[in-house]
């Protein structure tokens, strides 16, 4: 089949954020940096960010089986960078400079090709985030990194986390488009699988750097997606835009 049979239909594009879209990694060791330096704090901040990350899918997956009530992405990043504060013996930080550390996941710098590929993709389709990040996240980091978005989408207007199932039909609800009218955009196959799995047409993009130039991305081989993509500029060329 192919590739303008793969999209035939296909109105809009959801694209996952973190690791996707925007660079983490790279942006909160940054973050990590400056406010260490500024304290005189010296730490392996590349660990520090890794852990942090590393927190993430358990934290998740706490509210996931009830262990936790609903919670935003915001408030478990804090739960985590708490825990890293005491692991990694950090003490001295006011609230509002915790408040300003936790909320450098709203200020994550785009991969090079994201500002320009989107533009170019919302061109001919709809273009929106499908992330578990809060939506005052997405909106914070989207105005920071200069990205336009036809429509912001959240795990939180549903209540679940990515990648339950009606993290991806509410989108579609609110899109008003069936799930085959839309396309996942991710650099992780758990993601594309279970879009998939819903109807989605799907593409995963290459992000070899997510987790740094010595970590081990992933990769799409053997995977059943309708398009891959190096970059989200190659992505719109495979989308005929």
């Amino acid at each position: 089949m192919s590739t303008s049979e793969n999209i035939s239909g296909v109105r809009a594009l959801t694209f996952d954020v973190f690791g996707t879209v925007v660079d983490w990694r790279a942006s909160i060791i940054r973050e990590c940096s400056l406010l260490g330096r500024s304290k005189g704090i010296d730490r392996d901040w590349e660990r520090f960010a890794d852990s942090w990350r590393g927190g993430y899918a358990p934290a998740m997956n706490m509210v996931r089986t009830g262990e936790l009530p609903w919670t935003s992405i915001d408030s478990l990043h804090r739960m985590g960078l708490e825990r890293l504060l005491i692991e990694h013996g950090i003490e001295g930080l006011s609230e509002s400079e915790k408040d300003h550390l936790n909320r450098a996941w709203h200020r994550l710098e785009p991969w090079p090709d994201s500002i320009e590929g989107i533009e170019r993709i919302r061109k001919r389709f709809i273009a929106a985030t499908l992330s578990n990040g809060n939506i005052s996240l997405l909106v914070d980091m989207a105005k920071h990194a200069g990205i336009t978005w036809d429509c912001v989408l959240s795990s939180e207007l549903s209540g679940h986390y990515k990648p339950d199932r009606e993290v991806y039909l509410t989108a579609a609800g609110l899109l008003g488009l069936e799930p085959g009218s839309i396309m996942m955009v991710a650099a992780h196959t758990d993601d594309l699988l279970a879009a998939q799995a819903l109807g989605f047409k799907t593409a995963f993009v290459s992000r070899p750097l997510e987790f740094g130039p010595s970590g081990r991305a992933e990769e799409a081989e053997g995977t059943p997606f309708d398009i891959s993509a190096r970059d989200f500029l190659d992505l719109a060329v495979k989308l005929g835009v």
